[in-house]
């Protein structure tokens, strides 16, 4: 058997001219003396790396998550800080809500609400045993970087997009369980930042959402007309996903995108509307006009007011005696009594302002202002509203007045239009909108785009349903395969169900022509604030152009 030697390293023996540094030992012999370990090896080492790694993730996370921004394995989330410091991507779940600036409290609320119907909708189709058509609907919106006062809600626009979709998703999970042909909606939000800048951003993750999840056909929302909304709309055409936009209403948005289709009439039929008014029923001939824009905006940038101020050059012609840009805490005195159309082309949040300027005129008001359709957003803000004068009504645009809690009493009590009898139900149930609206005993009435995103949501959905029949006509039991249809297709059939009469919406029919994605005589009002303080009473239709129906007529005329 071979014997087995020791280590070498056990003993070291020192050569009779080799220095002794330490006590010599017996027999010439000392104990051997382990070198010190390299310097990577010691203990305190991995510690220290340890720390350092988790300082590097630190700063990466906070470069692109932050308070209320943050990433998470629940439900399907993108997000990252844009360099504003705004919480940019989507999110389909309550991991992610956008927004938590105080006095938000209701934008929260509607997202915290689609997100619960999101998971109803998913159990519903499991348990349908993925028979019934399910889709995915993109709202996107400009959901932070709004300054905002304690008392002002700066997302209405948002908020009440939003509940229009809440509703129109509420309303297909009351579908029996039996109604496989009905379609389930899950809703996805995104953020394209303060007035949409970040939309690029948040449209190249949407488009990577799209090529994962063959569910997602269609995008709803965009709120303002702007140039980066535009280079949104380019983007999501090149991405190959409709829109469907409830409120945009620049003239020729649609030349953006092939998939492109707006609900409100554009900018165009709101000139001749206020035109109309002022000679039919104001029997007046001169006006002034004053426009706004924001903060680090312009004419060119923002479409909205840019093509509503040319319409109006336009249309007016040399009418117009007077045409300037209002800026925050210019003097409006000049126009104390004036006794033409005095009219507001700017955006909602300068309106507070303007009606304050308008203040030092005591009791001469200016006899007849109207406001453009921007200004319902302010009318929603009752804590903005107590500081306006008492004594001066205000007229302004409205594209949705169809949809008024009184019309859609109205409707209900005649039992002869089931779509504003169902919408009207949906709104008022206890277990949807927080508050419920249009109730006797409430005074919260419903905001003027939640009839317009409701109306988008149900002409995409109504699309998906038709597709869905035709694709199982042979067996209506077959399961839904989501790729089955793709989101170009959807676009297509919304157009072939309009080619006829038109789509019956909640706000008015809607209706296209072939080569435009602009509606044909689609309905607008005017609505009238006696006193602007009094949020309690609601405004009263004063005038109207378009059609309410298939068989009514386009013509402009007093309520």
């Amino acid at each position: 058997m071979r014997r087995l030697r020791r280590p070498a390293t056990w003993l070291v023996a020192l050569r009779p001219d080799e220095t002794d540094t330490g006590p010599p030992s017996r027999g010439g012999l000392r104990p051997f003396s382990a070198p010190d370990p390299p310097w990577w090896s010691r203990r305190f080492l991995p510690a220290a790396l340890c720390l350092v790694l988790v300082a590097a993730l630190g700063l990466w996370v906070a470069s692109r998550w932050g308070p209320g921004c943050h990433p998470t394995l629940t439900g399907q989330v993108s997000v990252e800080v844009a360099a504003s410091g705004e919480c940019v991507g989507y999110s389909d779940s309550a991991a992610q809500v956008f927004n938590n600036d105080p006095g938000q409290d209701r934008l929260r609320t509607v997202q915290e609400r689609i997100f619960a119907q999101n998971r109803a909708a998913e159990e519903v189709w499991q348990r349908s045993d993925r028979r019934r058509p399910f889709l995915t609907l993109v709202y996107l919106g400009t959901l932070t970087g709004n300054r905002t006062r304690a008392d002002e809600e700066s997302y209405v626009s948002e908020r009440e997009e939003l509940e229009g979709m809440a509703t129109a998703q509420y309303a297909l999970l009351k579908e029996s369980a039996g109604a496989d042909g009905a379609a389930l909606l899950r809703i996805v939000v995104a953020n394209g930042g303060r007035q949409m800048i970040y939309a690029d951003r948040a449209v190249a993750m949407l488009a990577e959402l799209a090529k994962d999840d063959p569910t997602v056909l269609g995008v709803v929302g965009l709120v303002e007309s702007r140039t980066s909304t535009a280079r949104a709309l380019r983007e999501l055409n090149q991405v190959g996903l409709p829109v469907l936009a409830p409120t945009l209403s620049a003239d020729r948005m649609d030349a953006n995108s092939r998939l492109y289709l707006q609900i409100s009439a554009p900018n165009k039929d709101q000139v001749k509307l206020v035109d109309a008014y002022a000679k039919q029923v104001l029997k007046v001939d001169e006006a002034h006009v004053f426009y706004t824009t924001l903060e680090g905006s312009s004419l060119t940038e923002d479409l909205y007011v840019g093509t509503l101020v040319d319409g109006l050059r336009q249309q007016f012609g040399p009418r117009i005696t007077r045409l300037d840009e209002w800026r925050t805490g210019q003097r409006l005195t000049d126009e104390c009594g004036y006794p033409g159309l005095l009219f507001y082309a700017g955006r909602w949040s300068e309106f507070d302002g303007f009606l304050r300027a308008l203040r030092e005129c005591g009791g001469n008001p200016p006899r007849h202002l109207v406001a453009d359709d921007s200004a319902n957003r302010y009318m929603a803000n009752p804590g903005l509203r107590a500081a306006a004068p008492g004594n001066l009504p205000v007229t302004y645009v409205s594209k949705a007045s169809l949809a008024t809690c009184a019309v859609l009493r109205a409707a209900q009590d005649r039992r002869d239009d089931d779509a504003r009898a169902s919408f009207l139900s949906w709104i008022q149930a206890d277990d949807l909108l927080d508050p419920p609206r249009c109730r006797p005993s409430s005074e919260e009435q419903v905001g003027e785009r939640v009839s317009l995103a409701y109306d988008a949501s149900m002409m995409l959905v109504r699309a998906v349903e038709s597709l869905a029949a035709r694709l199982h006509h042979a067996d209506p039991r077959q399961r839904w395969e989501p790729d089955s249809v793709n989101p170009v297709g959807v676009h297509a059939e919304v157009l072939r169900q309009n080619a006829g009469q038109g789509y019956p919406g909640v706000a008015g029919l809607i209706r296209f022509t072939p080569d435009s994605g602009e509606p044909v005589d689609k309905r607008l009002a005017l609505m009238r604030v006696e006193r602007v303080p009094d949020v309690a009473r609601a405004p009263v239709e004063v005038f109207h152009c378009g059609a309410a129906d298939a068989a009514g007529p386009a013509a402009c005329g007093p309520a």
